[in-house]
């Protein structure tokens, strides 16, 4: 659920064009070099470019899975559709899966593992989203490539610029200081929470924006004590959140709480000293659970908050039944659009995440990065995937006016003319998205352009690119408008920083050491425990494994950023 739903959102993109010539006689220039130079990376052979394209066409094999998000006209096929055709017709490049599967109930990594046990042939390219163990045994198979050294030479400014925003995308795809995944990049923010909360309810009561948790817990009071509903029973809740799955998740968000006393639960946070820390143990946590504990026991939240997942929890703002919910800046587009069809007076409004007694203010982070690209050792022209993927960046990525990709990537598909206009409109165009039919899921995506495109329009500026004016005619005001807040406390992001494959310490304690945790947590919150059961578990967590665990981690972080 959580990535359909923010692939639905984040498909906001369009595409232009830019001068394709300098580019491609760049790649071309640099496989010559390299085919003199002798390198393992080098090409075997410099490939022809006429008028823009490979001449004779390149092939490049690969392997990526297949999500039920996407949809093909009749006649069309993931080998056979309008992308396939535009990369042969625009590039000289023809794309050919090597085989087909389903992203759904894991077919695609179990067909994957077994090509890896019988030691079959890999393809050219394999672009992959998703289990992060899988990546680790490609990797390990010394089967791919030092990409990052083929990026070096072939990648666009475009595209190297779009990677530097955040250099640590590269991390979790390093082995001995090599780079040998490429990171696919995402949109920044895109899953960084702000506060959503029942407007109709604040101007009912006459309520002020909270600032402070103390301010919060005022609304929260009155959200649950004083009949917001009108329907004249005490059945509502200040705050909707769910610790199914944990504190620090990506919708009906508590992780914030933990934020308001220096902390972030569940992840390896950066300390002052440069270290990481295992966000659960430090004192802050302590602080964050007794709040949580006195919202708990004061009706404020659901009791059923620890069986509730991020969903269902959310059901319970979307229903009327809370005030209160935290979550991305889409989730006007889902689910918050079930407030209205509930209730149609119903208001909601995006503030920011309050800070606490302290003045800190926290909220966990989302990567750039949303997926890799591992590269053949054995492909003879690697530097097609390059020509492939620049042209993307500098053409799709943020399109020009007057570009090929204007109104979108494909006129029929996923954009067409009515009454002599452009139009988005899924029940004339069908739907479909032809960027999803890419090597890399999304065409490409420059991180930094969406959150700063909304903002811009929050602003109440003038839409002047086509990928502004796109975002315009299809997001609601209240995204615009949590979009900015979002950017305005960019400086409270707590971003996980451990991104490598679990240590040897960690394959062997960490399902212990999470039970413990979420067993200690949830008795504390629920009164079932005194407050400073906390500290017997911080004590027992570093003796079971959890202090080396640390220095594990830290030795993995101090190897991926030495060189920086």
């Amino acid at each position: 659920m959580k990535t359909s739903k923010k692939r639905k959102i984040g498909g906001l993109a369009l595409a232009g064009m830019f001068a394709l010539s300098a580019v491609l006689s760049g790649c071309n220039s640099g496989a010559s070099k390299e085919a003199a130079s002798g390198t393992p990376s080098a090409p075997s052979t410099a490939l022809e470019m006429k008028d823009g394209k490979y001449d004779p066409p390149v092939s490049i094999t690969y392997l990526r899975p297949w999500g039920p998000d996407v949809k093909f006209k009749s006649g069309e096929d993931q080998d056979n559709n309008v992308h396939t055709k535009w990369a042969k017709d625009k590039l000289g490049i023809e794309l050919k899966n090597q085989w087909v599967s389903p992203s759904t109930n894991n077919a695609f990594e179990t067909k994957l593992r077994l090509s890896l046990a019988s030691n079959a042939e890999m393809p050219d390219i394999i672009s992959y989203r998703g289990e992060f163990n899988l990546v680790r045994e490609l990797i390990e198979t010394g089967k791919f490539v030092d990409a990052g050294e083929l990026f070096d030479k072939y990648a666009s400014d475009t595209w190297k610029a779009a990677v530097n925003e955040d250099p640590s995308v590269w991390y979790p795809y390093m082995q001995d200081g090599k780079r040998i995944g490429i990171p696919i990049l995402d949109y920044s923010y895109n899953g960084d929470p702000v506060m959503w909360i029942r407007e109709d309810w604040m101007k009912k009561f006459n309520l002020q924006a909270p600032k402070t948790l103390a301010d919060l817990e005022v609304i929260m009071e009155t959200f649950t004590n004083k009949d917001p509903d009108g329907n004249g029973k005490k059945d509502t809740y200040g705050l909707t959140i769910g610790f199914k799955n944990w504190l620090n998740t990506w919708m009906s968000d508590a992780g914030w709480i933990f934020g308001a006393y220096g902390t972030m639960p569940n992840q390896w946070n950066l300390k002052d000293d440069g270290t990481l820390e295992y966000g659960s143990v430090n004192a802050g946590a302590k602080q964050a659970l007794a709040t949580l504990h006195d919202w708990m026991s004061k009706g404020y939240i659901p009791e059923e908050a620890g069986v509730y997942d991020e969903t269902k929890a959310a059901e319970e703002f979307t229903a009327g039944k809370a005030g209160i919910v935290v979550g991305p800046h889409w989730m006007p587009a889902w689910p918050l659009e079930d407030v209205k069809k509930n209730n149609p007076e119903a208001e909601y409004k995006a503030y920011p995440i309050p800070s606490g007694p302290d003045g800190k203010a926290g909220r966990h982070g989302t990567s750039n990065g949303n997926g890799v690209i591992l590269i053949n050792k054995d492909m003879k022209n690697p530097e097609a995937f390059f020509t492939y993927q620049n042209y993307l960046f500098d053409n799709y990525a943020n399109p020009k006016a007057g570009g090929e990709f204007e109104h979108g990537f494909a006129e029929g598909y996923d954009w067409a003319m009515k009454d002599g206009k452009p139009t988005t409109d899924a029940s004339v165009t069908g739907g479909f998205a032809p960027e999803k039919y890419t090597l890399t899921f999304d065409g490409a995506r420059i991180p930094s352009l969406s959150m700063t495109t909304l903002a811009k329009l929050a602003n109440g500026e003038e839409a002047t690119t086509p990928f502004e004016k796109k975002m315009q005619t299809g997001v609601p005001q209240p995204m615009l408008e949590a979009a900015k807040i979002v950017l305005d406390q960019k400086d409270i992001v707590m971003n996980q920083m451990f991104t490598g494959s679990p240590t040897m310490t960690m394959q062997m304690n960490n399902d212990i050491l999470t039970k413990m945790e979420k067993d200690t947590f949830s008795q504390i919150i629920y009164g079932k425990a005194p407050i400073d059961a906390f500290d017997t578990f911080v004590e027992k967590w570093k003796s079971s494994g959890g202090d080396q665990s640390t220095k594990e981690v830290n030795e993995w972080y101090q190897s991926v950023t030495s060189g920086k």
